[in-house]
């Protein structure tokens, strides 16, 4: 149909369908999600009033400094994200467009959304626990340990939950503090073993965390890539692979003593 007319008709013509798909393109909900940089929280001070760790059945430090779990907000899997906020989002530094399945799992109702997440906050408490006591090799001894964090769900605070566990039951081991009075944030899943695990949103986390008042930010050695792409001025990054790592980088830190890996 097209060879049989002149150019101008043919555009005409072509414009029609092209204008139809840019119209439901910029109306059309898509996909994605929008993410931003969340709330941080010590793990070694309160959370809406209440303590974050509380240990029984061993005495416990006083501690100084900070270590802030980091998150992220993105916007909610029935939320309606329109073509201008993915534009709008492309070009700034502070938000992040990501496919709605990298953050919510497909599938799923918004309750059951938040009832999986519920339980792997749950199960990365306890990964934490038992990787802190094994790191301290006392997991004999009897000692209870609770974690309470509100209205955040998913694993990624694990490693900050092992790290403020052994520093109020140990510190740097030679009666300082593991944080040396700093204010350390990070992000990373454990596993009882004490090996840490990429997250996914670091860039966003390192914003919050300067935010914040951080100065060092421990993130997981796979992501160092995408926490330096938008890493804030004054803001240090310390790779880290296992528990293990983590404490003898944050001690070597304190100390002066021996080398802090950087990305």
């Amino acid at each position: 149909m097209l060879s049989r007319l002149t150019r101008f008709q043919a555009v005409g013509v072509c414009a029609v369908p092209f204008a139809g798909l840019l119209a439901t393109a910029v109306f059309a909900p898509l996909p994605f999600s929008v993410a931003q940089p969340g709330m941080t929280a010590n793990v070694l001070g309160e959370n809406q009033g209440t303590p974050v760790i509380t240990i029984s059945g061993a005495p416990t430090r006083d501690t100084s400094g900070q270590l802030r779990m980091t998150t992220i907000e993105a916007t909610g899997p029935d939320a309606d994200v329109r073509l201008g906020d993915v534009i709008d989002g492309w070009f700034r530094s502070d938000q992040a467009i990501m496919p709605r399945d990298s953050v919510y799992p497909s599938g799923q109702s918004t309750k059951e959304i938040e009832q999986h997440n519920t339980e792997q906050m749950e199960e990365s408490q306890d990964a934490a626990t038992e990787a802190a006591l094994r790191y301290l090799d006392r997991t004999d001894d009897g000692i209870k340990v609770t974690l309470k964090l509100s209205d955040v769900g998913g694993p990624s605070a694990g490693l900050l939950f092992s790290l403020g566990i052994v520093d109020k039951l140990d510190g740097n081991g030679d009666g300082g503090d593991l944080t040396g009075g700093r204010t350390i944030a990070g992000t990373g899943t454990i596993d009882a073993a004490g090996s840490v695990g990429a997250v996914g949103g670091v860039a966003l986390k390192t914003q919050a965390a300067r935010r914040d008042g951080a100065t060092v930010f421990l993130v997981p050695k796979d992501e160092c890539g995408e926490a330096k792409s938008e890493l804030p001025k004054g803001l240090r990054l310390i790779p880290v692979t296992t528990l293990k790592g983590a404490v003898n980088a944050l001690t070597a830190l304190e100390s002066g003593k021996g080398s802090v890996p950087s990305c």
